[in-house]
């Protein structure tokens, strides 16, 4: 985290000065504990001896009372330049003689001390005197600690220098180490970001050694090699795609035109002849009505029902081959009154008034009116053709939410149908029931399916036989 949107020169050259700076702590402050110790023992056993010396030499003043004695001998000191102060004590603990530098004039303690002791400027001791093993006095010495402190800051001075050109030669080592590292990771970093800004992967990385720097290029390079070769496998293959798409653009224009001429064939040219059929069986029927027995008007009436199928089959055959052309316009739908008009409509047609109806309220949806109107009339006329039978038939209209959409289900309580032959419902002519039971084409479902379809839904069935069915298609409501 500390290094980690850092410039890899930068990275590297502070690694280095932070390795460089612990070790460099470590090993100073090392030393410097260390010469604390030797200076502080040095100090004491100079002082120890100095005192040691003293005293035997102060034992004969102190037994015969020759105080100037004493003196003189305390003055002796003065060829020590770190003794600032020095005093005699009898055994009793008073002064006998005393000495003091010119620039100490602090008291003396008292004789009872015992030791060496540091303060923070001095050293202080107290050397027992003695004679035949029995003391006869105390000899006191303090002592500045000028001599400890100047080898601290000769001390200070070499280590502050070893700092300063460990961290010179840290820096001319990073230096040298970036143009072995850094530089050619840089040239790596530089090669990417200009493949990724100019997309030319025709770039390669220079490669400066056969480290493992070397071998990333080589790897960075073949990675770019094998991308250089699948986009221009890509533009070949898109070029090869834009000539297919406009065969194949071609090809449908070609098919629809055909289907164009076949509509208008059937239109027109098969009609006709259905036209012909129906109007010849109805002058036989009328014309000829008194000489045909009643097989033949049987079979008269089998001919014109059979002939108004295959119209009625045309027709649907037609709108289906339109629906899949056919521009949509949206608009938002009022689902409510859309649906009330069609069961008006539909419930007039049929006679249907013994239905139950049980409609919740709708949302209302965004899509094209009319087609989606031609959804509502399909499956609400199936409700009511395949629950005609029943006793009592009801059929329920409702919806659900879901997201953006809405989910609307037309249910019935009619014939229904095997549930393992949902999937055919919505292909072309595909029945379910002859047509003997239940009169139709096959063609209303598929055009459902390929209505919601280009409205972005999707319709399903589920049903069991003999106890109703219910068909659910969803819409965008906005």
């Amino acid at each position: 985290m500390l290094f980690r949107d850092m410039p890899i020169r930068k990275k590297l050259l502070r690694v280095i000065f932070l390795i460089n700076g612990i070790v460099l702590l470590i090993s100073c402050t090392t030393f410097f504990l260390y010469e604390f110790y030797v200076s502080r023992k040095g100090t004491v056993e100079r002082l120890t001896t100095i005192g040691k010396v003293l005293s035997v030499n102060c034992t004969a003043a102190l037994a015969f009372e020759d105080k100037d004695g004493a003196k003189e001998i305390l003055m002796a000191l003065k060829t020590e330049q770190h003794i600032v102060a020095a005093c005699l004590y009898d055994k009793n603990g008073i002064t006998f003689a005393q000495y003091h530098a010119v620039a100490d004039t602090s008291p003396f303690p008292p004789s009872s001390g015992q030791g060496y002791s540091f303060t923070r400027t001095n050293l202080e001791g107290f050397e027992p005197i003695l004679l035949d093993g029995k003391v006869i006095g105390t000899l006191y010495l303090k002592s500045d600690l000028q001599v400890m402190y100047q080898r601290f800051r000769l001390y200070a001075i070499i280590v502050a220098s070893v700092i300063g050109i460990s961290f010179g030669l840290a820096y001319l080592l990073s230096r040298i180490l970036q143009k072995s590292i850094s530089m050619p990771i840089l040239g790596l970093a530089k090669t990417a970001k200009a493949i990724s800004s100019e997309k030319n992967y025709s770039v390669r990385a220079i490669k400066m050694g056969q480290d493992e720097v070397g071998l990333l290029t080589d790897a960075f390079n073949q990675m770019l090699e094998r991308i250089e070769e699948q986009n221009h496998s890509l533009h070949e293959f898109n070029q090869n795609l834009e000539q297919k798409i406009i065969d194949r653009t071609i090809q449908l224009e070609t098919v629809n035109r055909e289907l164009e001429a076949f509509s208008y064939s059937i239109s027109h040219d098969l009609r006709a002849p259905l036209r012909g059929i129906i109007g010849f069986a109805s002058i036989l029927e009328e014309e000829y009505e008194s000489r045909l027995d009643t097989e033949a008007k049987r079979i008269i009436s089998v001919i014109k029902r059979n002939t108004s199928k295959m119209g009625q089959l045309i027709d649907d055959l037609l709108a289906f081959s339109r629906m899949g052309r056919q521009d949509i316009v949206k608009t938002t739908i009022d689902t409510n009154a859309i649906l009330k008009e069609i069961i008006r409509d539909l419930d007039t047609k049929n006679d249907n008034h013994a239905i139950a109806w049980k409609i919740a309220s709708l949302p209302s949806t965004y899509g094209d009116i009319n087609t989606i109107r031609q959804v509502w009339i399909n499956l609400v006329s199936n409700a009511i053709k395949y629950s005609r039978n029943s006793a009592r038939p009801c059929i329920e209209i409702g919806s659900m939410a879901d997201g953006g959409q809405a989910t609307f289900f037309v249910k019935d309580n009619g014939v229904g149908f095997d549930a393992k032959y949902k999937d055919k419902l919505f292909k072309v002519f595909q029945r379910l029931h002859s047509v003997n039971e239940f009169e139709g084409t096959g063609v209303g479902l598929a055009i459902v399916e390929k209505i919601v379809s280009k409205h972005g839904g999707k319709v399903w069935a589920e049903a069991e036989k003999g106890k109703g069915a219910c068909f659910y298609f969803s819409l965008p409501i906005k």
